[in-house]
């Protein structure tokens, strides 16, 4: 819920327990560029990537951006003497903290989807509607069983078979389909000592899983991924999969629940927004900052360059421009037709 002064607020925070261990690392001093060839579009700035996108004007932000945020004073001051080329660097607040607390002059409201939690009984009595209970109890019915699991060698398998299973999800190629098993474990491990794995079984074989990833704090913890096979769709894990990240969080004490954004740009509503309502999560609005970091960024504010292109399309447009794509993809690639 809301407070009175425009901040989220949860009961029951109490005491948490970290997603992970508490170990928090050490950050290096000095920052140095990232020579893989795979990873050449970020830099290490204090322990921490910094991814940056864009040709003509770069734009940097820190892996993690809107769940975790080190001090942006001494990032963008790291980020001055990188021999990297960032032109600007963004970051959004945290919760629950909603209102602006930075004088940076260029800010733009963004979003998240977030559940607060307190218990799980609460979620599931008052949070949800009858609907996504009966998924839920649809998914057990129907033999599946949710679980924390470690993360190994068995867990990045699963994940692999999953990523592999079909080659076309929501309207386009999957990114992550062809990858090898060593490449789904390096991208898997990331944030390891404060992330927890749930695990979607049918009949012992892993049909879906999800990872969670908590600030240090434990203030919040984000969805960084949830995918299910396409051929269990029917017996609901996706749902199953959310009922236990919030068990999960319920168990640590922690606060907040964020599923990435609510919405993107001026994308109409769709699936996903149905799918994330009917769980609970509500539409939050953090702010973002933009700070220029050369000259050329500094003209890029000005000419309002930080924001994305797709954003100055209208909806309706760019609607038929996707439906347009998805049709190229099925009959000039050969994908088949799939219900993500």
């Amino acid at each position: 819920m809301m407070d009175r002064h425009g901040n989220l607020s949860a009961s029951g925070r109490g005491t948490r327990a970290a997603l992970g261990s508490s170990h928090r690392g050490s950050f290096a001093v000095e920052p140095s560029v990232t020579q893989n060839r795979a990873e050449k579009h970020t830099v290490e700035v204090r322990g921490r990537r910094v991814h940056i996108n864009g040709r003509l004007i770069r734009i940097g932000h820190l892996d993690g951006d809107g769940y975790e945020l080190l001090d942006p004073r001494i990032v963008i001051e790291e980020i001055r003497r990188s021999p990297a080329r960032i032109d600007l660097f963004t970051f959004m607040q945290v919760l629950p903290q909603s209102t602006p607390r930075y004088d940076y002059p260029v800010m733009l409201w963004d979003n998240l989807a977030a559940v607060p939690i307190s218990t799980f009984d609460h979620w599931w009595a008052r949070q949800i509607n009858g609907k996504t209970r009966n998924m839920v109890r649809r998914a057990e019915k129907k033999g599946v069983v949710t679980r924390e699991v470690p993360f190994d060698d068995t867990l990045v398998e699963g994940i692999h078979e999953i990523y592999n299973e079909i080659a076309f999800r929501q309207g386009k190629p999957f990114a992550h389909r062809g990858k090898d098993v060593d490449t789904v474990r390096r991208m898997s491990s990331t944030f390891l000592e404060r992330s927890v794995f749930i695990g979607a079984f049918y009949e012992e074989k892993l049909i879906g899983f999800a990872k969670l990833v908590s600030d240090e704090n434990c203030g919040q913890a984000n969805i960084m991924h949830i995918i299910s096979m396409t051929s269990h769709k029917d017996r609901s894990p996706n749902n199953a999969l959310i009922a236990q990240a919030v068990r999960s969080c319920a168990n640590r004490r922690i606060p907040y629940l964020v599923y990435a954004k609510f919405s993107y740009g001026r994308k109409e509503r769709d699936s996903l927004v149905d799918f994330k309502e009917s769980n609970g999560f509500q539409r939050v609005e953090i702010p973002r900052y933009y700070v220029a970091i050369t000259l050329r960024g500094r003209v890029a504010l000005r000419m309002g360059m930080h924001r994305r292109f797709a954003d100055r399309i209208p909806e309706p447009l760019l609607a038929r421009l996707r439906a347009i794509r998805r049709v190229w993809y099925v009959r000039r690639l050969g994908l088949a037709r799939e219900q993500s």
